[in-house]
């Protein structure tokens, strides 16, 4: 059966804020959240997320079984985009885990460079 589109956005908005929590907690940065909605600009799904050289990183978080690597990487680098961010992520949910730090990322190889260049 479906997900209606309330408990989509719901799973959605759980999903979110563990991911927020396990990236605070794990990180030691408070500053770390859900992104507040921002309409046609979407800047993603968590914020104040940084690399180890202090640069933004834009997250969308997914909580789907049906799995869109090429749609959701494209959102994500908008999102960067929009966020004034070094790159986007995603984060998606493996399903049958729980635990957070346990969940799929998505990026493509270029972006995986970007993330391990120093500059």
């Amino acid at each position: 059966m479906a997900r209606s589109r309330a408990s989509a956005k719901k799973a959605g908005t759980a999903f979110e804020r563990l991911i927020a929590d396990h990236l605070k907690h794990e990180l030691g940065i408070e500053e770390i959240d859900r992104m507040p909605k921002s309409g046609a600009l979407d800047k993603g799904d968590i914020s104040n997320v940084r690399d180890s050289h202090g640069r933004l990183i834009a997250i969308e978080c997914k909580n789907t079984t049906k799995m869109s690597l090429p749609q959701w990487t494209s959102q994500a680098h908008i999102e960067a985009t929009n966020y004034a961010a070094h790159l986007g992520i995603t984060i998606h949910k493996r399903h049958g885990t729980t635990a957070p730090g346990n969940q799929w990322v998505t990026m493509n190889v270029n972006d995986l460079i970007k993330l391990l260049k120093a500059t």
